[in-house]
């Protein structure tokens, strides 16, 4: 049987997912060429809501789950960015504003009656997954981040060359959110490097990475579908 990863060796295995992150998705490349139409980003905007609004959710359980109070005392940090410290801030608050850049009104984001089942259903089956798999598992699902900062810098270069219509107030949470994804994205992959040592360990983090990248791949096709139907 073959022994565990150097941190090395783990840390490529990791990055080499990249590949399947939905940076590569045939609407997400659309999406930054400029070819959406504005139905598109709306329906796009209204699903990823339920995303958005899943992951303090998803932060919450790791928390929940970790025993280690070193952990816990850096990552509630990401609740509160998304929730917000206090009423009307946060990544939640900065969706809604994106959402009526886009010209959705809060009301038929926050009822989600635009959310497709296929969206519902990879979403729900993520938050599911850090309910109940070993903290240091969801954890290196959200290894997503390595690889999330260069596609919102492109995506939002992309929004102001292509999509001049859209509000500059509807920006704020991705110029917010990409440097806090790169401070991110390094905690994650440290811990992960420094938890996962066994071999077990490491196939279980690829797995989960892998698992996430399905996760979010599998949104942006109910997305697509959608809007080719």
């Amino acid at each position: 049987m073959a022994g565990p990863l150097s941190r090395a060796e783990l840390s490529d295995a990791l990055l080499r997912l990249e590949k399947r992150y939905w940076a590569h998705h045939p609407f997400h490349l659309r999406l930054h060429e400029g070819h959406c139409t504005p139905a598109d980003l709306r329906r796009w905007v209204a699903n990823r809501w339920y995303y958005q609004k899943c992951l303090p959710q998803k932060n919450a359980a790791i928390i929940a789950a970790c025993p280690l109070p070193e952990v816990r005392r850096v990552w509630v940090d990401r609740i509160v960015f998304h929730d917000g410290a206090n009423p009307g801030e946060g990544g939640m608050e900065q969706w809604l504003s994106l959402a009526e850049a886009v010209g959705l009104s809060r009301a038929e984001v926050l009822d989600e009656r635009h959310v497709l089942p296929g969206v519902r259903f990879a979403v729900d089956g993520y938050l599911h997954f850090c309910r109940t798999k070993p903290w240091i598992e969801s954890v290196a699902a959200a290894c997503t981040e390595l690889f999330s900062p260069g596609h919102m810098t492109d995506r939002v270069n992309a929004w102001r060359e292509h999509y001049d219509w859209i509000a500059p107030d509807g920006f704020a949470y991705f110029d917010r959110r990409i440097p806090a994804a790169r401070e991110d994205s390094a905690l994650t992959l440290r811990l992960v490097l420094d938890h996962c040592v066994t071999a077990d360990q490491q196939e279980a983090a690829i797995r989960a990475l892998s698992f996430k990248c399905d996760v979010l791949w599998a949104v942006l096709d109910a997305v697509d579908y959608a809007g080719a139907s």
